[in-house]
């Protein structure tokens, strides 16, 4: 028997979750399929749990530097099982809280299981049939498993599994020097575990600019964890053993725990896709249009599974494009959006906007206004001065085209250059306001000021 709806939705993360109730609220029949967990993978096992044993990692950080503010401490010894039951407990709130949102609103049916396409309008789900005229996939992403020789032969983490650990790792060796490997590379450091990254690029954080991934490099080695450019992972051997090759030749790495975070593969694989005349890519991603359409009417791929910024932010924005399109009869695209985002390494990494390489490449005359945090009174008083704040501006009309902001608490001073660049406000706006003293805001006056 085949059960009839309005709209099918694949996945319950941060787009398909909220579209299911709008749909609903709506007049839709919505069926909201879930093979695992409601929330994605910001619930699950990004976002909240990583960002609230980053929050562990910065009192363990902040305990040992406690002489540094005058207040005597004993020996700081960390409980893994505590900081893993910490994060379980915050993680099952928020996503009993979502289910509650879903569950609880008339029209959305949740349904358990793997969804799998017998035909362009008809998933199967645990050997039930449903069809509708709009179905919309949400699968998400995993983390990727490199052809490195050797690395099924020994036991690794990624990022879902290294946050059950119950005990501290003696050395962490982290493959992979994008922000994934970063945070938990920095954070085990805070617990206590030698880190050593292994990064294949010139830099970290490839997609930043070289003065802000040089910036971070030298905050983690300042902090203690061993980063090594330009090496190649050649094999992994028993016993953790890594062997690698950079320009000063080869050698083994040595650790007693390896994680492997070296990206993300999307959720396309298991969905049958033939049956419908998709088509991913090369990497597996679902391409779409500026509306999230895909390239069959009436399946629209969200969030993380189409490719492009893997964004929580961005899935949730995908959610208000079909909102307005489909229900608010408007005409929204994903044209020209900003893509903010925020490295949870300490201190922050906030990022909106066009890089300063990117728009020197640019035919754009511009400016950089650059300042060192040390030059930032609250960060100062804090005793928190690693890093810098730079801004990218369009010389001819002085409207801000972008900005990176490493430093205490970076995502936020991000957020308010978006918020000006939404405003179209020229910089001088920032230059010339009055801002609360002391507060990290009014950095914008003497950052701009180096403009003239």
């Amino acid at each position: 028997m085949t059960q009839q709806y309005d709209a099918i939705i694949i996945g319950s993360g941060q787009a398909g979750g909220p579209l299911s109730t709008a749909l609903a609220r709506a007049g839709y029949r919505t069926a909201l399929v879930e093979r695992e967990h409601v929330g994605g993978t910001c619930i699950n096992e990004g976002c909240t749990p990583t960002k609230t044993m980053v929050a562990s990692a910065r009192v363990a950080y902040l305990a040992r530097r406690a002489a540094d503010y005058g207040v005597k401490t004993g020996p700081v010894e960390i409980d893994m099982i505590r900081v893993r039951q910490r994060k379980r407990d915050i993680v099952d709130s928020f996503r009993s809280s979502s289910e509650r949102r879903i569950t609880g609103t008339p029209g959305v049916d949740l349904l358990r299981g793997e969804a799998r396409f017998v035909a362009p309008k008809t998933v199967r789900v645990d050997g039930d049939e449903l069809t509708a005229e709009r179905i919309f996939i949400n699968t998400g992403a995993r983390p990727s498993r490199p052809p490195i020789a050797g690395l099924d032969s020994v036991p690794s983490l990624d990022s879902t599994s290294i946050m059950e650990l119950d005990t501290v790792p003696e050395h962490l060796i982290v493959l992979g020097g994008g922000y994934v490997g970063l945070e938990f590379g920095q954070m085990f450091r805070r617990f206590g575990s030698q880190v050593t990254i292994v990064q294949r690029g010139p830099r970290l954080l490839s997609r930043e600019d070289g003065d802000v991934a040089d910036a971070v490099a030298d905050i983690l080695r300042q902090d203690g964890v061993s980063v090594c450019l330009e090496t190649d992972v050649l094999r992994v051997e028993p016993g953790i053993r890594v062997l690698v090759r950079s320009t000063a030749g080869e050698r083994s790495v040595v650790g007693s725990h390896l994680l492997v975070a070296v990206g993300r593969t999307p959720n396309t694989d298991m969905l049958d896709l033939q049956a419908t005349g998709l088509q991913p890519d090369k990497q597996g991603f679902l391409p779409a249009n500026d509306r999230l359409e895909t390239a069959v009417p009436g399946i629209y791929a969200l969030g993380d599974v189409k490719g492009g910024p893997a964004f929580t932010h961005i899935s949730y924005d995908d959610y208000r494009i079909i909102k307005t399109n489909l229900i608010d009869g408007g005409n929204a695209t994903v044209d020209d959006r900003p893509v903010p985002y925020t490295v949870f390494i300490d201190p922050q990494l906030g990022r909106v906007g066009i890089s300063e390489e990117q728009a020197r490449a640019s035919s754009r005359n511009i400016q950089v206004a650059r300042m060192p945090m040390r030059r930032v009174a609250r960060a100062e008083e804090v005793d928190e001065t690693r890093g810098f704040m730079k801004a990218v501006v369009d010389g001819d009309n002085q409207q801000i085209l972008g900005g990176a902001i490493l430093g205490l608490e970076g995502g936020e001073l991000m957020s308010m250059l978006e918020i000006a660049m939404y405003g179209k406000l020229p910089y001088t706006v920032l230059r010339d306001a009055i801002f609360a003293h002391p507060t990290l805001a009014e950095s914008f006056n003497n950052l701009f000021a180096t403009l003239g």
